[in-house]
């Protein structure tokens, strides 16, 4: 495998302009997303409130899966073009951020909607400096591609 194969293939810039910058390695973007994921289920799994504990079990479930099914090294499989988790996290950010308080839990479960918010936070934040890099070349629209000049590098 040659050194641009082993590094990933950049993504194409999303609506042009995201990331605005590509400090935060893959690897460590992928890290991140487990490790969100597993907070957000984790305090709403320990709320007493219902809704809470729904948000945050959906909220986590669908971070982790999304992931274990990215175009990234650490997934089991790369069924989801990078392009795609790019807006997945952009996504999941807006909606962990809002869900404390469009479901109503803010007040009843502090604790997880803190958790949640600050997680939906720095998932959007990490998402506007992340490096993404597919393995395989998959891109949106499933074409292979190779060509820096056609992903935009």
């Amino acid at each position: 495998m040659d050194k641009s194969a082993a590094a990933g293939i950049m993504s194409r810039p999303l609506f042009g302009k995201l990331p605005v910058r590509r400090w935060i390695p893959q690897d460590v973007h992928s890290v991140l997303d487990y490790k969100g994921g597993t907070l957000s289920a984790l305090a709403g799994a320990l709320s007493d409130d219902p809704v809470a504990k729904a948000a945050g079990l959906a909220l986590g479930s669908s971070v982790i899966g999304v992931s274990l099914m990215t175009d990234y090294r650490l997934s089991l499989t790369k069924l989801i073009p990078i392009e795609a988790h790019e807006i997945a996290d952009y996504a999941y950010g807006a909606a962990a951020i809002l869900a404390p308080f469009v479901l109503g839990y803010a007040k009843r479960s502090p604790i997880a909607a803190a958790v949640h918010v600050v997680v939906g936070l720095t998932t959007i934040l990490a998402s506007l400096v992340t490096d993404y890099r597919c393995q395989t070349g998959m891109h949106l629209g499933g074409e292979l591609a190779t060509d820096p000049e056609a992903i935009g590098a």
